[in-house]
């Protein structure tokens, strides 16, 4: 099947941050899954013992997902959901170290905001919570200053998110 990819197309900021959400609520699941494993696999009783090698562990999952997901075709799930694709600036997918640094550089998107929640000495859900989404609508505003409004990691990597819908089927064909 062949696709069309418009290197000048980025995607909307909010159509953006949708598919943002999105992929918070999928990767709750794979969470889940391997937060479930890791403590059948550790025998883990108690939810704070172990827990770093937890962190460490989904932390390598997380990473393998989206390094997984962007050097093979450059969509996750809800990046397809949301039709968004991420390839070099060039136009061209992505290679695993590259996916790699944007997946490491990702991180960006959390760190102030943790930083500033640990700083504060705050233990609250809700003002972790509430912190932590004013961080990232900070940082996505940001993009605002990119000429071609492409987030900062994506601007570092050599990396940029474009609209990608693939070609349409003609009738009475059978997807390949």
């Amino acid at each position: 099947m062949t696709s069309a990819v418009d290197t000048q197309d980025t995607p909307g900021i909010w159509r953006r941050l949708a598919c943002f959400l999105y992929e918070g609520v999928l990767l709750f699941g794979v969470v889940m899954i391997f937060g479930y494993l890791y403590g059948t696999l550790t025998q883990q009783r108690n939810a704070m013992d172990g827990r770093y090698g937890l962190m460490a562990f989904l932390f390598l999952v997380l990473t393998v997902y989206f390094v997984w997901f962007w050097s093979h075709g450059g969509q996750t799930v809800a990046m397809k959901a949301w039709h968004v694709r991420v390839v070099n600036r060039d136009g061209t997918p992505l290679s695993q170290p590259r996916a790699l640094l944007r997946s490491l550089l990702c991180w960006i998107w959390f760190l102030p905001a943790t930083a500033a929640a640990w700083l504060a000495g705050l233990h609250s859900v809700g003002a972790i919570t509430g912190l932590l989404i004013a961080g990232v609508l900070a940082y996505a505003a940001l993009a605002r200053l990119h000429p071609r409004r492409q987030f900062w990691h994506d601007a570092v990597c050599g990396t940029q998110l474009v609209t990608w819908r693939p070609a349409p089927r003609r009738r009475g064909t059978l997807p390949a």
